[in-house]
């Protein structure tokens, strides 16, 4: 994950309060785990309509507890892949501000399998936080900033029940940040095994 570039004079100052606020108040209730589950089982059928009912209801949820237009969902088969001579990426998700509108993708791009939990799930968040970006902070556009995935990660560790990783960022050329995976794994690593003394 790589965070965008901080804009030089428009909306600089709403980017870098996006960096700032790293943390989502959450559901105390618990209430996103039992609909995440339910996601987790539409796909296990591979429908997208059973998904695409259990993601509405995901969506409805928290954007009632965080007192927001609830936002639409499409749930489409294979991920687009676009392939260069040097390069590929393929789209996971993606939100549409102007319709409020999510759409995600439940199969692999390549062998048009459904794509793991974790994975849908965390795209489903990621896309949900982009709608909190105009819908609660009132941002004007949203970007990837360090902020924007440490709230996207909070949602997503909650929602499926799992602790939250600390995510650690080293800086990369043109001012823009990725998340250092191997040490983020490694605080994970021994911060688990410090709890099992």
């Amino acid at each position: 994950m790589l965070t965008d570039a901080t804009p030089r004079k428009a909306n600089r100052a709403a980017f870098l309060e996006s960096d700032r606020i790293r943390t989502l108040d959450l559901p105390q209730d618990g209430c996103l785990l039992p609909i995440a589950k339910g996601i987790e089982s539409a796909m296990k059928n591979g429908t997208s309509a059973d998904v695409r009912r259990a993601c509405a209801e995901f969506l409805d949820a928290a954007s009632g507890f965080y007192k927001v237009p609830a936002c639409g969902i499409r749930v489409l088969a294979a991920r687009p892949l676009r392939v260069r001579e040097s390069w590929s990426t393929e789209l996971f998700g993606d939100y549409t501000h102007e319709t409020m509108m999510i759409r995600v993708w439940m199969r692999t791009a390549v062998r048009k399998e459904v794509t793991s939990f974790g994975t849908f799930l965390s795209t489903l968040c990621h896309e949900f936080c982009h709608h909190l970006d105009f819908q609660k902070f009132g941002f004007r556009d949203s970007w990837h900033t360090r902020g924007f995935y440490e709230r996207a990660a909070e949602l997503y560790h909650y929602a499926r029940g799992t602790p939250p990783k600390k995510l650690f960022w080293v800086p990369v050329a043109g001012g823009r940040w990725r998340i250092d995976w191997q040490r983020t794994n490694r605080a994970v690593a021994v911060f688990g095994d410090a709890t099992l003394d």
